[in-house]
């Protein structure tokens, strides 16, 4: 049996919640790209937040960051609280902060901001968050800029949480791109990819922005392969319809249909 991969888009106003447990995803503000005259485009990245089950705001302060030596334990430890995926340009400041503050999150709440890779309009606000644990591509540091090493690779995710890692998916930005792989919401298993896509639709346009097209198709493979739905950095999140196409049998009395996984489209809010 073989399988066939489609995608279609998920539209709807942002902030975008899909809940789940242990983490829900909220899309805080959907990213664009617009062509201008001449070779210009004006642009900005996805911003998305994932939400522990068990965190409130009451909580935020309880224990201060680790300062231990061990990434992994550094790593677990600051995904205990809201974990911002990307930042977007610095231009977005403000939006940004008001998107936080609709979900009840300020800054000083964020525990880890993963930036999934370093252009400057998916990470021009790290500055917004100086006592978060940063994870941007492949360098991890504790706040205060204290760096530790966690052995990332694409045959070796980071696991934050349960259901909830970092993998290593290379290609957009060369060799140190990320994406973070959420499990277990409504939606299925949600992945926010940065620039791996940049939209729903990009076949024609993503390998020219690539600095590594190869390492790059092997990356969209594996998010295609895994995703139920991709937040790309540069449009509205969609869903990733897998259809299984069976052999065909001599005998037409058991003829099957061919199946099409996860296609009913559950409430979100936004």
């Amino acid at each position: 049996m073989s399988s066939l991969v489609q995608t279609k888009p998920l539209r709807g106003e942002t902030p975008l919640l899909v809940p789940g447990g242990p983490y829900s995803v909220v899309v805080l503000l959907q990213g664009y790209a617009e062509p201008e005259e001449g070779d210009a485009v004006r642009a900005d990245g996805s911003v998305t937040l994932v939400l522990p089950q068990a965190w409130g705001p009451a909580s935020s302060h309880e224990e201060p960051p680790p300062t231990g030596g061990e990434a992994k334990s550094a790593l677990e430890e600051a995904a205990r609280g809201p974990i911002l995926v990307d930042t977007g340009g610095p231009w977005a400041r403000e939006a940004l902060l008001g998107a936080l503050a609709g979900q009840g999150v300020a800054p000083g709440d964020v525990t880890l901001v993963v930036g999934t890779h370093g252009h400057s309009d998916h990470i021009g606000n790290l500055g917004l968050f100086p006592a978060a644990s940063l994870l941007v591509s492949h360098d991890f540091c504790l706040p205060g800029g204290r760096y530790l090493l966690h052995g990332l690779g694409e045959e070796r995710p980071l696991r934050l949480g349960p259901g909830l890692e970092v993998w290593a998916t290379p290609g957009h930005g060369g060799q140190r791109d990320v994406s973070v792989v959420v499990a277990g919401t409504a939606l299925g298993t949600v992945m926010v990819v940065g620039d791996v896509f940049e939209r729903e639709g990009d076949e024609d346009s993503w390998q020219a922005l690539s600095e590594d097209p190869v390492a790059q198709e092997r990356s969209r493979k594996r998010v295609l392969d895994t995703a139920d739905v991709v937040v790309p950095g540069h449009g509205a999140l969609f869903r990733v319809v897998r259809e299984a196409s069976q052999p065909e049998t001599k005998d037409p009395g058991n003829s099957r249909q061919d199946s099409v996984v996860g296609d009913k489209e559950p409430t979100m809010h936004g």
